[in-house]
């Protein structure tokens, strides 16, 4: 049994208002009562548009979905400022993987307005297939229209696995999306890899406050869902040669039927908004700073080395530095070349964050602080001696002085 959707005419009064709730122009009205054509694709976007209760809504139990129906790894772009967010093309790679894995196409859903360019280059990230939707509604994020647009190509195409990034996007249109069409959804994975004998995708993240790791198979519903930490997985080397299939898809999209607006952009200028997440070299401090003042000697460090400011969750809930700096399970995951932790003890949510950059030093005066057993460089002392001196030494050495 698959999802269901119907009219009951007895309820049906004509009013029209499910038609320009319909992104797919799949509802006509004829002799005054409203019926479903061949183009429906079971969104469900119509479902609340109906003041009189006439559309019906039906969603099989776990047991009757015929998972044999489900084929393909799909990945939700995400976009900003013209260009794919690092996390679409950490999935691709790690997307690429499962595909090859199942010898099954991985395909990338991309929905924007003015994104056709950015196709092929998922292609060279190692997509198969783009399945293109663009409409000026769909120019920026926004929940309603992008989960009824993914919703309804889901149900026609029927990947076996979609995966987003758990981003602030994701982290808003992955449950949507899994209410919507009823399948499960494992927020926040670090891993992810096929089962050898059921095929399935194995879906692993921190639980119980990152003290174990859980690892979640979804054996009935379709597809299985996951969303993914920025920085968790690696990215493929581009190839440019690399072609791939555009599939482009219509839409109707209404702007009068969406009841949110974006007005204004705005966007704050300064180093206090430095991306955790691209910076090759991150210092941060922790409760070993005492005092949000402190944050200057932080700073400091992070100027002469051209690195971004991070922060633990301490400081943050203490109003020391704004939450947009927080590295953990709570904050942002990072993956920089350098991590310098200062006057941080490690704590498991913490490491949770970081333990996979390349290079981790450590600054902390208590000689058995967690923090040492990841970091490749451990220095034990007073950080408001160290830090400076470490300073003062990379000015010289940099020419700074």
């Amino acid at each position: 049994m698959a999802i269901n959707i119907y009219i009951d005419p007895d309820k049906c009064v004509g009013c029209k208002l499910c038609l320009g709730a319909c992104p797919y122009g799949a509802i006509v009205v004829e002799e005054g009562k409203a019926r479903f054509t061949e183009a429906c694709v079971l969104c469900g976007a119509c479902v609340s548009s109906c003041k009189f209760g006439a559309i019906i809504w039906e969603q099989p139990k776990k047991e009757e979905v015929d998972t044999s129906q489900y084929q393909g790894v799909w990945v939700i772009a995400e976009t900003h400022d013209g260009r794919l967010a690092e996390v679409t093309l950490e999935l691709l790679g790690e997307g690429r993987k499962l595909a090859d894995t199942l010898d099954e196409p991985l395909s990338l859903l991309l929905l924007g307005n003015g994104v056709e360019p950015l196709a092929s280059v998922a292609g060279h990230y190692g997509a198969d297939r783009v399945y293109l939707v663009e409409d000026e509604v769909l120019a920026h994020y926004r929940t309603a229209p992008f989960t009824d647009v993914a919703v309804g190509l889901i149900n026609k195409y029927k990947p076996s696995i979609v995966l987003i990034g758990a981003t602030s996007m994701g982290r808003d249109l992955g449950p949507r999306i899994a209410a919507r069409i009823g399948a499960g959804l494992t927020a926040d994975c670090t891993g992810l890899e096929i089962d050898p004998q059921e095929r399935l995708l194995r879906q692993t993240r921190p639980a119980f406050g990152g003290n174990i790791m859980a690892t979640i198979l979804c054996r009935h519903a379709r597809p299985q869902m996951a969303t993914v930490r920025p920085k968790v997985m690696k990215k493929l080397d581009p190839d440019p040669g690399r072609q791939v299939e555009i599939v482009r898809e219509q839409v109707s999209l209404n702007e009068k039927t969406i009841v949110t607006k974006i007005v204004e952009i705005v966007r704050e200028e300064g180093d206090e908004q430095v991306n955790l997440q691209d910076a090759e070299i991150i210092v941060s401090g922790g409760r070993g700073l005492r005092a949000a003042e402190n944050f200057a000697l932080i700073r400091e460090l992070a100027d002469v080395l051209g690195a971004a400011v991070g922060a633990s969750r301490a400081t943050v809930d203490a109003g020391w530095i704004p939450a947009y700096h927080q590295v953990g399970q709570t904050g942002k995951t990072v993956q920089p070349k350098l991590y310098i932790a200062c006057g941080i003890s490690g704590a498991v949510q913490h490491l949770a964050g970081m333990s996979s950059s390349d290079c981790i030093v450590a600054i902390n005066s208590d000689p058995n602080a967690p923090i040492f057993d990841v970091a490749t460089y451990g220095i034990v002392g007073d950080l408001f001696e160290v830090v400076p001196a470490l300073t003062k030494a990379l000015k010289r050495e940099f020419g700074q002085q």
